[in-house]
């Protein structure tokens, strides 16, 4: 049921536990999309919206969970998808980041340990 949110796991951090990510939106990526981002050149604010734009993102994901196992037909369902999409899309963006931005720093946070540790220690 959690990838028909369109949610993909994204295994960031095991102290953490899964952060998400909108899988349904970052597959809309186009082939102007600058390069995902290097670890030096994440600013602290930018790390700071994301830590921020996640535990909202983790919030919505396991809300529309519930509400997708209560639903009752496949057009029920795809409604509710397009809500929590929705509600994905604006969390990072109320945060100042691009679905896009938001997405390429959770990947650099996968694979770099320095911006892994500056997002454990802002989501404690």
């Amino acid at each position: 049921m959690k990838a028909m949110i369109g949610l993909c796991a994204a295994v960031v951090l095991s102290a953490v536990g899964s952060l998400v990510a909108p899988a349904t939106l970052a597959q809309q990526k186009s082939s102007d999309t600058p390069p995902a981002a290097s670890p030096a050149n994440i600013p602290d604010h930018k790390i700071d919206a994301v830590a921020a734009a996640a535990k909202r993102v983790v919030a919505i994901g396991d809300s529309y969970e519930q509400k997708l196992a209560k639903a009752a037909g496949d057009s029920e369902k795809e409604k509710i998808v397009n809500e929590a999409n929705q509600a994905i899309t604006k969390a990072v963006n109320d945060q100042g980041l691009s679905v896009d931005e938001y997405v390429s720093i959770m990947k650099v946070a996968q694979n770099d340990p320095e911006v892994r540790d500056k997002l454990v220690q802002r989501l404690k």
